[in-house]
């Protein structure tokens, strides 16, 4: 991409497919630039009951106005699998507090015990933590944004198989019965000492497919790779902004890239919030390097090698360095073993 600041296409997914079930070659065609060039786009069209996405935003504003000790009961440094509430500049990114709160939450699965020493990936298994006194409208909004969100998730993941010349189910196998997925619901503060201007530092996602649903305040910024500029994700009414995570990177070789992406946070007095989504396989899945056909090969770019942050093939250990770095607090109260290693 030459010119410096990339511009973030939409796509709307209610035109995916064409009347008899394969997807539209022009939809395709769509999502592979949008895929390579920018590894961020915006997709409409996907969904959603009317009034679900306003809502879900409505439900996050009242739950961040609780008092304190009503959000601390849900406190993540009580939950082994990284779940919960974290508090404001708590959770870290490039070694620095983010200003921002927000809840964590997973599949609601029975935690796995007994696991073998080289699948500690495991303990991020486990039980939600919701507001069920305080606010149990909370937990069923949130499960049904996930579960639509997974059905999303799924679909684009199809659409990128079949962009990469693979058969769409190619990515079916390692979503299998139990997705490991990740849905964050997230209140950004306006700009407050204790946090600085740091919404979220810069970053890629460690996942597959990254689907965001924010407010209209706006603050997400994404650095594609060959520009020098970053460039501002406008929010678009109850559209998603989609970006593509490490695991697909590795996959790939590169073709398809984990953008670098962060958020800026509100001015003083205004509050930003935001529903994001990481739809990933199953912890225990290995992705192995995917066949691309030549003409995508040759403008694969190999990866991004950060020596500071190591992208593995198995998503599950990923994913448990993922959390480790994000929350040193959780890991040091339950895992001071794994901080040795």
């Amino acid at each position: 991409m030459s010119h410096e600041r990339a511009t973030i296409p939409v796509l709307d997914l209610s035109t995916a497919r064409q009347p008899y079930g394969s997807f539209s070659p022009e939809f395709i065609d769509q999502l592979r630039d949008a895929a390579h060039s920018v590894g961020f786009f915006q997709v409409t069209g996907y969904g959603a009951a009317p009034g679900q996405a306003e809502e879900l935003l409505e439900l996050l504003k009242r739950f961040f106005n609780l008092p304190l000790e009503e959000r601390m009961k849900l406190d993540n440094r009580l939950s082994p699998h990284f779940r919960g509430y974290t508090r404001m500049g708590t959770e870290v990114t490039q070694g620095k507090a983010d200003a921002r709160e927000q809840i964590d939450y997973s599949p609601e699965r029975e935690p796995v015990h007994d696991y073998p020493a080289d699948q500690p990936y495991w303990l991020l298994q486990g039980h939600n933590l919701w507001p069920d006194d305080a606010m149990p409208e909370l937990k069923p909004a949130a499960m049904a944004w996930a579960e639509l969100m997974s059905e999303v998730g799924m679909e684009l993941l199809r659409g990128i198989a079949v962009a990469l010349g693979l058969p769409e189910d190619h990515f079916d196998e390692p979503f299998g019965d139990e997705p490991a997925w990740m849905g964050k619901l997230v209140h950004y503060v306006g700009v407050v000492e204790a946090a600085g201007d740091q919404g979220v530092g810069s970053h890629a996602d460690y996942g597959f497919v990254t689907l965001l649903l924010q407010d209209e305040v706006g603050g997400l910024e994404v650095l594609p790779h060959g520009t020098t500029e970053w460039a501002t994700v406008e929010p678009l009414p109850g559209a998603l902004v989609v970006n593509l995570g490490e695991m697909l990177e590795v996959a790939t070789e590169g073709y398809l890239a984990a953008t670098i992406h962060r958020v800026k946070a509100p001015p003083p007095g205004v509050d930003r919030y935001s529903v994001p989504f990481f739809w990933s396989p199953r912890l225990d899945a290995v992705i192995d390097p995917v066949p691309l056909p030549p003409e995508l090969k040759a403008q694969a770019r190999g990866l991004s090698d950060d020596p500071t942050n190591p992208m593995l093939a198995s998503f599950g250990l990923n994913m448990l360095k993922g959390r480790m770095r994000a929350h040193p607090d959780v890991t040091e109260r339950h895992y001071p073993e794994l901080l040795q290693r």
